[in-house]
């Protein structure tokens, strides 16, 4: 698996000098998500739309 993404948040697009970001892997990918955004991982994932592939179709914990 060869990650060539930006470390930087799915959500708000800070990166790592801006904020501390969590690594998350998904469909074999890994993703970055700033702890600001974690709830919205968590209780609204479909927020996440377009932005992490298949969050609309994730329930919320």
């Amino acid at each position: 698996m060869e990650d060539n993404k930006e470390k930087e948040c799915v959500f708000c697009k800070r990166n790592d000098d801006q904020v501390p970001l969590v690594q998350l892997s998904y469909r074999k990918e890994n993703y970055w998500i700033c702890p600001q955004h974690i709830p919205i991982l968590i209780h609204e994932p479909s927020k996440l739309s377009g932005m992490l592939p298949g969050a609309e179709d994730m329930q919320a914990g």
